[in-house]
């Protein structure tokens, strides 16, 4: 299965209840999700246990991707599940696995992404998933440090 998967892992520097937060408010969400220099257009959410996402992902040179969530597993604040896709039923998904655990300086996030073939994952590592990925993940820790509460001096 491994040939099939992209791990991502991050020391996000929030407790998990806020990183949580971000994965699972809709008014936050969308304001993080993608990698530095696009955007998301939602379309429709619900980001409950059994809820979907569906939104536009939009890259700096303008070109548009129809992506769609359905979340299947929602075990708070330390587990998020859910298959992603085209928005499409004729697509077939790939199951994402976003884990969240206390460390000293934060929560460690550990994303896999299993895709349904290893041609799949070879394809989405060619157009550099990983690296975008990563800087999916920087935009969520800056969100996620934004919601901290300030200390007042």
């Amino acid at each position: 299965m491994q040939n099939r998967q992209i791990t991502l892992t991050r020391l996000i520097a929030a407790p998990p209840e806020t990183v949580w937060r971000c994965w699972t408010d809709p008014a936050i969400l969308p304001q993080w999700f993608g990698p530095e220099g696009y955007h998301c257009t939602t379309k429709e959410i619900d980001l409950r246990e059994g809820g979907l996402w569906r939104f536009d992902m939009i890259g700096p040179d303008g070109t548009v991707w129809a992506n769609r969530h359905r979340f299947t597993l929602h075990h708070a604040p330390q587990r998020i599940e859910f298959l992603m896709d085209a928005d499409s039923d004729d697509d077939t998904p790939y199951e994402v696995v976003v884990t969240l655990a206390p460390e000293q300086g934060g929560t460690r996030l550990t994303q896999t992404m299993t895709f349904p073939t290893q041609e799949s994952r070879d394809g989405a590592l060619a157009y550099g998933a990983d690296r975008l990925g990563q800087t999916t993940l920087a935009k969520l820790e800056t969100q996620a440090i934004l919601l901290l509460p300030r200390s007042s001096s």
